[in-house]
């Protein structure tokens, strides 16, 4: 469910927000951009280009307008689109103040957590069709655990001390629409994730995905390291591999669809030219939870 309290926007703000020159607000936040024509490509990703408040991603074939920017390339919902790009008073910044707010990093605030995780033991395990050692086995970690407000489910991403620098929620209704967005703060390279011991990585988009491929593939499934990018975004992945040298084999797993593979694609590239071995795991159905499913 998504929280009414979070959408306290007027139609002029949702128009400024609209209106916001990509370029600068790209550049305000430290991202490189480079030349293209008349356009601009982003250096993070460069199937992204962007033209004053628009841009195109090449790679699956879709763009739009800064709204919709925010969402797909830091994977935050619709209010928390408009908020970043008015500023946390929901205020039109000038430039130089935005400057200044986007050099102060964001806390990562973790929502409040429920007493037990009955509801999204139960929505993982019967609905989804989790392997319930698997979710124990995270949620024993601290990385699975239920939100105390609105029983969402919590996926969260540590650094290599514990501590949580990445959090992904999402609802646990099994109809009507779908909640589901990263907690403000959250930094995306530390992304839901499992670290093993051997050199092999599998790469998801979300992170009930990468629990379902686990499920699917249980025979050691500790000794190897999971990904979920919670998006398609290539940051997670390559900080990822920059944290574990060691890693050889990267299993792309994305989502059985056009984005995908175009994604699949965008970070196989990539990753040949780094000399490492890749491989693309399609799932028969969309999704690994789509093959979990058809399997039970």
């Amino acid at each position: 469910m998504i929280p009414t309290e979070y959408i306290p926007f007027t139609p002029e703000q949702r128009e400024q927000a609209a209106a916001t020159n990509l370029e600068e607000f790209l550049h305000s936040r430290g991202e490189k951009l480079l030349p293209a024509g008349r356009d601009k490509r982003l250096s993070s990703d460069h199937s992204i280009t962007v033209r004053g408040n628009e841009w195109y991603d090449h790679a699956v074939e879709k763009g739009g307008g800064p709204i919709s920017f925010v969402q797909n390339f830091y994977g935050l919902c619709y209010p928390e689109a408009i908020s970043l790009l008015l500023g946390s008073a929901g205020i039109r910044l000038s430039p130089a103040t935005r400057q200044k707010e986007a050099d102060k990093p964001k806390a990562l605030i973790l929502p409040e957590k429920h007493r037990d995780m009955r509801r999204v033991f139960a929505y993982l395990t019967k609905t989804r069709g989790i392997d319930s050692n698997v979710v124990s086995a995270f949620a024993h970690e601290g990385l699975i655990y239920e939100d105390a407000k609105y029983y969402n489910a919590v996926f969260v991403g540590t650094d290599k001390n514990g501590t949580p620098r990445h959090a992904h929620i999402r609802s646990t209704n099994s109809c009507g629409e779908i909640f589901r967005c990263n907690v403000e703060g959250s930094d995306p390279r530390y992304s839901f994730h499992h670290t093993g011991t051997d050199g092999r990585l599998y790469v998801f988009e979300a992170p009930i995905d990468l629990l379902s491929y686990i499920t699917l593939n249980p025979e050691n499934w500790e000794q190897h390291s999971y990904l979920a990018c919670c998006g398609l975004s290539m940051k997670p992945l390559l900080f990822r591999l920059e944290q574990q040298p060691a890693l050889d084999q990267v299993f792309l797993c994305l989502d059985n669809d056009p984005a995908g593979d175009a994604a699949c694609l965008r970070m196989a590239t990539e990753l040949k030219e780094r000399s490492l071995s890749v491989q693309r795991l399609r799932p028969s159905g969309k999704d690994w939870n789509d093959e979990l499913i058809h399997c039970r």
